[in-house]
């Protein structure tokens, strides 16, 4: 087991290149098993989610080849359309190998997905999406069991909710179908542009439309490519949220703001000054943050329910009182009791935590519930006064890639332990 060990109160200064974005490479790595070919992903970020699709592949019988941030996969030779249990649960985004597996063989086997306890996820707009193009869905005991008689031949999906699973699973169960696919009120993250973008180059046919609408013209083959994966805006939001808590001048290279543009002002309300330029954003902090009233996690554009968690534990440390909405998971605030732990003064009345900042956090022992929420307590042990250590860090494994040499860049005093 791995801790890490925050000795806080130091300013964050320095440049640091943003990684792969991770909810961008897992279902571009699922969309290579659609491929009779090799295909070059660069970019690719070194996490533990990423070695998880890689296991997956590795038993569907592609061949894998890792070499730093790149990531070759030969999918010439599927040798099968089920997926253990053992490989399904290590991630929560492994479910979108359904609409590959069942695209290029005609069949999937699968247990529901594991990954983080941020509350339902339920799949079954995947599963009604499905069965609407003529899939066949069984559920026995927890196992999933979808079949297509012949070809896809198209038709209109619309959604009750831009859910980024169920847009992806049907682009790519659809991509190698015999008609057209037309996506009403399909998710709008830049991650979905990325995975069309993927699949464009491979020779399918999908457009994306500015009102939440996505068009799949299938095709009867795809040949592979060579792909960079888009940077990670949740990565971003995460060390901007460090900086607005911390204090410092911090320069983000190799992101792109544009994919996180209604965030940008509430850390503008905190006092942080922004400067962008191309693919650098340049943050600085020289105060105590102010108080945000006002933060409704939302579907893309809207504020990512992925960022809550870090910037709730910028706004623990603020001046006045900030109020957040959480409209997407249920179980999204587990960290919030490891913050009080610090002397965070938070409230939470169901959906809603209402935020009283204090003049500093203390360190303390803490437990990472999930991913974000285990960034979060990295956000506040780095402006605590004292040492904190954070334990459970495989959750911020799967989506930081080495975040204490990331830190310790910019000036914090953060090191991982084997305990």
């Amino acid at each position: 087991m791995e801790n890490l060990v925050i000795c806080g109160g130091r300013r964050l200064s320095g440049e640091i290149d943003i990684q792969g974005a991770k909810n961008s490479a897992l279902p571009i790595l699922a969309a290579t098993v659609l491929i009779k070919g090799e295909s070059v992903i660069h970019n690719c970020p070194d996490l533990s989610d990423i070695d998880a699709a890689i296991k997956i592949l590795r038993h569907l019988g592609c061949k894998v080849k890792k070499e730093k941030n790149t990531l070759t996969v030969d999918s010439r030779e599927i040798s099968c359309y089920n997926i253990p249990d053992a490989l399904m649960r290590e991630m929560r985004s492994s479910i979108v190998f359904l609409g590959s597996v069942l695209g290029r063989t005609g069949m999937a086997v699968m247990s529901s997905p594991g990954g983080c306890d941020i509350g339902l996820r339920p799949i079954d707009l995947h599963l009604s999406s499905l069965r609407t193009l003529g899939v066949r869905v069984e559920e026995c005991h927890g196992t999933l069991i979808c079949k297509r008689e012949k070809q896809l031949a198209g038709g209109v999906v619309s959604l009750s909710f831009p859910s980024v699973g169920a847009t992806e699973n049907i682009m790519l169960a659809c991509a190698l179908s015999r008609g057209r696919t037309v996506i009403l009120n399909a998710a709008r993250e830049p991650e979905i542009k990325d995975l069309a973008d993927f699949l464009n180059s491979c020779g399918c046919n999908v457009e994306i439309g500015s009102h939440g609408t996505v068009v799949i013209s299938g095709v009867k083959e795809l040949h592979g490519c060579e792909h960079s994966v888009i940077p990670d805006r949740i990565a971003s939001l995460t060390f901007m949220s460090a900086v607005a808590s911390s204090g410092g001048d911090v320069t983000l290279n190799k992101t792109d703001s544009s994919s996180f543009m209604s965030v940008i002002p509430i850390f503008e309300q905190m006092g942080c000054e922004i400067a962008n330029r191309s693919n650098r954003l340049r943050i600085r902090m020289n105060k105590r943050p102010k108080s945000v009233m006002d933060i409704r996690t939302m579907p893309y554009p809207g504020f990512p329910t992925d960022a809550q968690a870090p910037v709730t534990a910028a706004l623990s440390v603020a001046q006045g009182t900030s109020v957040l909405v959480e409209n997407i998971f249920e179980n999204r605030f587990k960290h919030i009791p490891e913050l009080q732990r610090m002397g965070a003064r938070i409230k939470i009345e169901g959906k809603v935590a209402i935020i009283d900042g204090t003049d500093r956090l203390y360190g303390a022992r803490v437990f990472s519930p999930d991913l974000r929420g285990g960034a979060a307590l990295v956000v506040a042990g780095l402006c605590a006064q004292g040492e904190t250590v954070v334990e459970q860090i495989c959750h911020i494994d799967r989506g930081y890639e080495c975040i204490e040499k990331s830190f310790s860049q910019l000036g914090a005093d953060i090191k991982r332990i084997i305990v």
